[in-house]
């Protein structure tokens, strides 16, 4: 495997050292294979709000397991999840399931330009989209941790109708020339920017975004691979009350399986095949165990409705820590959402991808290595965010917050 890994931020290369390998995972800690627990905050990435190896979604996984693992052909699983991701989403009328974010952002873009005629792609730096050839330009995430402005073996003309502005920046997207406004097809965002490490929008931002591209006959289209179900049940749309032409989801939606979803207006997804031109398609699409273990997890969600437990637990896990680099002064700053959160090695809380960027990577890295040592994973990368989930204890809570009083007076 290149580096080792079959993703390249697994490989710790921005924080230096071995990376973990894992050999099991229950609630919210890991055993990674020489026999070390850790309090883990990565979550896989975000997936896990319910902790690793939650019951009732390992028997939805192993009840739909033993039924068939794949069939190729439509199964009860993928018509109740969609249904149930349609009436926490009323935005995304019709729905398409795929197998990762990458897909689904690629697939939204490509229905976008069906279904407007036009070329062009607006999006902003330090958003990551997904590894497809047109948006790795200026991406956040692990092109972010490896300081790369794109990735090699992309043809310059596959980005030439990508446009990367500076997020939170509205008055960038309307002064663009009307030439180039004319022939944009969608503007794609994350509408709480997460893989820059956690910069939320600006006051306005948003809702600038959602007038200007309503007026302009432009696709909005909301990346809430991450923020979908984190933040709130119907994710960021929800929070902020603004409602996209195209929505895309991941990670929570599949309960820890490969699974993503991308919907929007009804108008729009009947372009896409059998209904119309624009051609989509996945053997493993909607397969019905990843259904199953994304319908338990939606459905546990509903009922136990965790995101105000979920936000007080972070704030009384971050409070101590925050007040701490108030006393003592130090250039890091906290910047958090909901269950989500990030550490800048930063004087500031950044507004955008350039502002993240001027964050000291090696005090991060050492920051790091003095939490895992001591129990507590946290993203091995500072353009990363980590999460905090149900399964995180008030007793995992505060040895984590000690950890990390101490690692930042180190």
């Amino acid at each position: 495997m290149p580096g080792g890994v079959n993703s390249p931020v697994r490989a710790f290369r921005a924080v230096g050292g071995t990376p973990l390998f894992i050999e099991s995972g229950s609630g919210c800690r890991l055993r990674d294979a020489d026999g070390n627990e850790l309090i883990d905050f990565v979550c896989s990435w975000g997936p896990l709000i319910l902790g690793h190896a939650h019951p009732v979604i390992l028997k939805a996984i192993q009840d739909a397991a033993a039924r068939g693992t794949t069939f190729g052909a439509p199964a009860e699983a993928e018509v109740l999840l969609t249904e149930a991701i349609r009436e926490a989403i009323p935005s995304m009328q019709m729905i398409r399931l795929v197998s990762s974010g990458t897909e689904a952002t690629m697939s939204a873009l490509r229905v976008a330009r069906g279904f407007t005629g036009k070329k062009s792609i607006i999006k902003f730096e330090g958003c990551y989209h997904g590894h497809h050839d047109s948006l790795l330009t200026s991406a956040g995430s692990g092109v972010a941790t490896f300081d790369l402005p794109d990735s090699a073996g992309v043809p310059e003309n596959y980005s030439h109708h990508t446009i990367s502005i500076a997020y939170n920046d509205l008055e960038a997207v309307r002064g663009l020339p009307g030439d180039v406004l004319a022939d944009t097809a969608a503007v794609i965002l994350e509408p709480v920017a997460a893989n820059m490490g956690l910069v939320p929008p600006r006051p306005g931002f948003l809702e600038g975004l959602r007038q200007f591209t309503r007026e302009r006959n432009i696709l909005l289209i909301f990346d809430e691979v991450i923020t979908g179900f984190r933040l709130c049940y119907g994710g960021a749309q929800k929070l902020y009350g603004i409602e996209p032409d195209l929505t895309c989801l991941g990670k929570i939606v599949g309960g820890g399986m490969p699974l993503a979803a991308y919907g929007g207006r009804a108008a729009i997804m009947e372009r896409i095949a059998p209904l119309g031109p624009v051609y989509q398609a996945g053997t493993l699409s909607g397969n019905p165990v990843a259904a199953s273990a994304g319908l338990a997890t939606l459905r546990l969600l509903v009922g136990e409705d965790p995101y105000r437990s979920l936000e007080e637990k972070t704030n009384q896990f971050l409070d101590p820590v925050r007040e701490a680099i108030r006393e003592k002064q130090l250039p890091v700053s906290t910047a958090t959402m909901g269950s989500m959160f990030t550490f800048f090695f930063n004087g500031a809380l950044p507004a955008n991808f350039r502002e993240a960027k001027k964050s000291d990577t090696a005090a991060y890295a050492k920051f790091f290595w003095h939490c895992l040592e001591r129990g507590v994973y946290l993203a091995p990368s500072q353009f990363e965010t980590n999460f905090v989930g149900t399964a995180h204890s008030t007793i995992d809570l505060e040895q984590a917050s000690n950890t990390i009083l101490s690692a930042l007076t180190f």
